[in-house]
């Protein structure tokens, strides 16, 4: 017997693909993973210094739910100072994670009926979140030929309309939105009461660009919930390890769901979340670099078998338009079980990317190139 809520629910599709291509390696496949979203680099040697440091200087008992003081702090002055928010360390929650992060923004913000807005295609876990909330997705359509921007926004909100959620760079396009796109999300916003969750994890990783929070422009101050973590930008995926920013009846209520259910992020792991924050960020950038030249031999090698592809501008995702050779979920399939190369079917993301699949190149170019030579042969 499991509960309605949980009915409502489905599974992550980027976990199954990644299940099935365990399966496969298990039984001896040589299989070639651009499904999950990880970095494949390891986490920097003074940041598992500092939890190893704390660990066995005794930060193994519980910490106040909320976080430890010193690293609310230094994230509230990483965002005032990067991300020019107008943040009190009394206005930072950190989490288990940034996903951890986003079922709390959900359940505290949102009711039974309520609306919330995904651009679509938008991360999976996003609409189960909001449907475990008791509210209803409404997905708005986006433009694949100018960064994925949202079409007619306005026109999908109602008088139930609670939340916009905001994700730049973006998962899985990679798309960047630029101070144009967020100002439009913002005034509406801001005309129609509304908030927004501006998902902002993969914000180091960006290319040739500047990234912009949401939550500086104006009159988005008290209306924006930050949500952020150090998986991505410090290879710390395992270490769950993320934080949110919001005024102080929101904070409250997700302090509330964390003490109640996780009870706080891991001890000597904050630690190690304090030491990325305060040492040397040069690891970022290398590993950043190292995403770019990825990239760029990724979306080259796409277009030249013929998967349309555009150059993302952040994150580490390519989102390949494979129309030409049947939807998104077939050619995920056959890519799978022709040429053991794992791909997660646009359709995950939403209904628009159905002729879509996205590539994670969070891998080595040798994987890159021996993947698309793989998949070039299953589709000629």
């Amino acid at each position: 017997m499991t509960s309605s809520r949980l009915k409502r629910v489905e599974e992550s599709a980027t976990i199954k693909v990644s299940n099935i291509a365990t399966n496969l390696r298990q039984q001896g496949a040589d299989v070639i993973s651009f499904s999950l979203g990880e970095p494949d680099f390891d986490t920097p040697k003074h940041i598992c210094e500092a939890a190893a440091d704390a660990l066995y200087m005794g930060e193994t008992h519980y910490t106040p739910s909320a976080g430890i003081p010193q690293l609310r702090e230094a994230i509230a002055e990483k965002l005032r100072t990067e991300n020019q928010l107008d943040v009190n360390a009394s206005n930072v929650l950190v989490t288990p994670g940034a996903k951890q992060a986003i079922f709390e923004i959900m359940l505290t913000v949102l009711d039974d009926g309520d609306e919330a807005i995904l651009f679509d295609p938008a991360w999976v876990s996003y609409d189960s979140v909001i449907k475990f909330a008791g509210a209803d997705t409404v997905w708005v359509p986006t433009d694949p030929s100018d960064s994925f921007k949202p079409l007619d926004l306005e026109e999908f909100i109602t008088d139930k309309t609670r939340l916009i959620v905001v994700n730049t760079p973006g998962n899985p396009t990679g798309a960047v939105y630029d101070r144009s796109i967020l100002k439009n999300i913002a005034d509406i916003a801001i005309d129609h009461d509304i908030l927004v969750l501006s998902d902002e994890i993969y914000e180091k990783i960006i290319y040739d660009r500047e990234h912009m929070s949401l939550g500086s422009m104006e009159g988005m101050q008290d209306r924006t919930i930050t949500v952020n973590g150090f998986s991505k930008a410090y290879a710390m995926t395992g270490w769950r390890l993320g934080y949110v920013a919001a005024r102080p009846d929101i904070f409250n209520g997700m302090l509330k769901l964390q003490s109640h259910s996780v009870s706080s992020a891991t001890s000597f792991v904050q630690y190690g979340g304090l030491a990325a924050l305060q040492g040397p960020q040069q690891p970022v950038t290398e590993m950043v670099d190292r995403f770019r030249a990825r990239r760029d031999i990724l979306v080259k090698g796409l277009n030249d078998i013929g998967l349309k592809c555009k150059t993302p501008g952040g994150a580490f995702y390519a989102f390949a338009d494979v129309s030409e050779f049947g939807d998104g979920d077939t050619v995920s399939e056959k890519l799978l079980v022709d040429a053991h190369v794992a791909v997660t079917p646009g359709s995950a993301f939403g209904e628009s990317g159905r002729d879509f699949i996205r590539i994670s190149y969070a891998t080595s170019q040798e994987n890159i190139k021996e993947g698309l030579s793989r998949i070039e042969s299953a589709l000629s």
